[in-house]
């Protein structure tokens, strides 16, 4: 098992002011486990293999799934097993984008962790070193809830009818909308029908009791996630920008810190002096 953190460190507070500038790759939660391994080891050499097949296959599909090292003549130790999927609206180009920079973001987190997880608005990444694929797990990871709408009788009604909508056992993710409420939803591609829809229930009961009159609401289960919102639009397509322009900012972020850095020791040697 791993904790789930909020923001709670000064890479934290980076990376969130990070995923604001690149508006599709937002931070959700990550987690990792106390659990560590040591460096130059076949844990890392699995792991490291893992996360660069989240990263090549990202390209190509928005789900998949594997396991590493679990041969018969491999240490149950060093074995990792995991995922990764993005957001059902996506390109594989904009999953392929997504996916990069969370496994960026998940190996800063969580250095030499037996189990991580981490994710972004369009894309989640998880690896463990025990075999959870295709197993049900309502747990909840995250939750987040506007301010109150306590006395718009309407609201609710619309709002129940899009989770209603939302909590139907589909392929994968759905779009649902009635009137200015809308809100999508989305099971992990490693859950059968029937566990997608024990998910998605548990998640909209969480939402209810949770958020109770709050004009939007997210709520992130281990393995699915139902969000809603008042708006009037649902916006399929967030602008993706590239790795490139990521490295940029992060180039400028720490060119400003090393200036500050180097002035702050500038103005400490001349009061000494």
């Amino acid at each position: 098992m791993f904790k789930y953190h909020k923001l709670s460190s000064i890479f934290l507070t980076i990376l969130i002011f990070l995923s604001y500038l690149v508006k599709s790759h937002i931070f959700i939660y990550y987690g990792c486990s106390q659990e560590k391994f040591q460096p130059n080891t076949p844990s890392e050499t699995n792991l490291n293999s893992l996360l660069s097949l989240f990263v090549s296959s990202s390209s190509q599909a928005l789900y998949n799934s594997y396991a590493i090292g679990n041969d018969t003549n491999a240490s149950s130790e060093s074995s990792v097993y995991g995922l990764y999927q993005c957001r059902g609206d996506l390109s594989t180009q904009e999953c392929a984008k997504c996916i990069k920079t969370a496994v960026s973001e998940l190996g800063s987190a969580c250095p030499n962790s037996y189990s991580g997880g981490l994710q972004l608005d369009e894309c989640l990444v998880r690896f463990e070193h025990f075999d959870f694929l295709g197993e049900l797990d309502t747990s909840l990871r995250f939750k987040k809830c506007s301010k109150s709408v306590s006395h718009d009788v309407e609201f609710f009604r619309r709002r129940d009818d899009v989770l209603s909508e939302l909590g139907e056992v589909n392929q994968g993710f759905r779009v649902g909308s009635e009137g200015l409420v809308q809100g999508f939803s989305q099971c992990l591609g490693d859950l059968n029908p029937s566990d997608c829809s024990s998910c998605l229930g548990e998640a909209i009961s969480k939402l209810k009791s949770l958020c109770g009159s709050s004009e939007a609401g997210d709520v992130f289960l281990a393995q699915c996630y139902v969000r809603y919102w008042a708006s009037g639009y649902y916006d399929s397509r967030s602008e993706s920008s590239g790795g490139d322009d990521i490295g940029k900012t992060i180039a400028i972020i720490i060119g400003v810190i090393a200036g500050v850095a180097a002035f702050i020791v500038l103005l400490s040697f001349c009061r000494k002096s």
